[in-house]
């Protein structure tokens, strides 16, 4: 029997509409979580993404600011702007939008934003959180994961996980937040002796690698639960994931497909990040 799709992109509404009614609560507490977003350069993609985050941002009833600035803007203009968001009472939420511009370094951004405006969850400090299982935010891909799995009902005590996939964004925090579930976690890359090995061993297999079609049907356990993170544009146009969805679907029990799957969630953690935000400045 083929697996189960797990429709990421019907997950998210249902949270989002989940938001409205905490944002008017949040409203009648006299805060409106606002998240601000940075925008350096022109890069398509880039583009896309922070119209996409914008336009969630209004729907769910928050403030928004996008901020676009000339790729040819200086490190230290990029760093008085972000130390201005800091201190602004109506922003909870800073984004600023990678990869940016090579003259500015990405690091100095990412430690200047304050760790309680940090809903990408990049700051050293929050990163440390998360590794001891006292996060306030978490890192959006790896959380929406998360929430995938459990809106699924998917146990993840005890099971056995493995991450392909080992960058700052994805792999590395995917394997804590599994870790801090219960589960045992094995963390792979592409260049991984026996991979499929590995993999067929794994009750859960989260693939965020940016190499298409990578995991085939026969490196999956049958029933296992396969969580494709990885978007890939082939020389057709055609979107396709980590994972080739047409031999795994015939071999995992859930499985998510690409587009729709993660990657709406993403997004939708970035808003649960920003209420979050604006709940801790009432606390302050």
């Amino acid at each position: 029997m083929p697996a189960k799709i797990i429709d990421g992109a019907a997950h998210a509404r249902t949270m989002r509409e989940d938001f409205k009614s905490q944002v008017e609560s949040l409203k009648t507490r006299g805060v409106q979580p606002g998240l601000a977003v940075v925008l350096v350069g022109d890069d398509p993609a880039s583009q896309v993404y922070v119209r996409n985050k914008e336009k969630a941002c209004i729907e769910a009833g928050m403030y928004s600011e996008v901020h676009r600035m000339s790729a040819q803007v200086s490190e230290a203009e990029l760093l008085k702007f972000i130390e201005g968001l800091n201190v602004n009472p109506k922003i909870h939420g800073i984004l600023v939008q990678m990869p940016l511009p090579k003259h500015i370094s990405e690091q100095k951004v990412i430690e200047l934003i304050s760790p309680a405006k940090d809903v990408d969850c990049f700051h050293p400090y929050n990163v440390g959180r998360v590794s001891i299982g006292k996060g306030v935010f978490y890192p959006c891909t790896p959380y929406g994961v998360m929430q995938l799995l459990a809106r699924e009902g998917i146990a993840v005590v005890g099971k056995h996980a493995v991450v392909i996939g080992r960058s700052n964004i994805v792999g590395k925090p995917m394997a804590l937040l599994l870790i801090n579930e219960g589960a045992t976690v094995t963390v792979c890359n592409s260049r991984t002796p026996d991979l499929a090995g590995l993999t067929r061993q794994a009750d859960i297999v989260v693939v965020a690698v940016g190499k298409p079609v990578m995991i085939t049907g026969d490196m999956i356990k049958p029933g296992a639960t396969v969580v494709d993170v990885g978007i890939n544009r082939l020389a057709d146009g055609k979107l396709v994931g980590d994972v080739d969805f047409v031999s795994a679907v015939e071999k995992a029990g859930f499985i998510t497909p690409v587009p729709g799957g993660v990657g709406p969630m993403t997004i939708t953690m970035l808003l649960a990040n920003t209420l979050a935000a604006a709940e801790e400045s009432l606390q302050r």
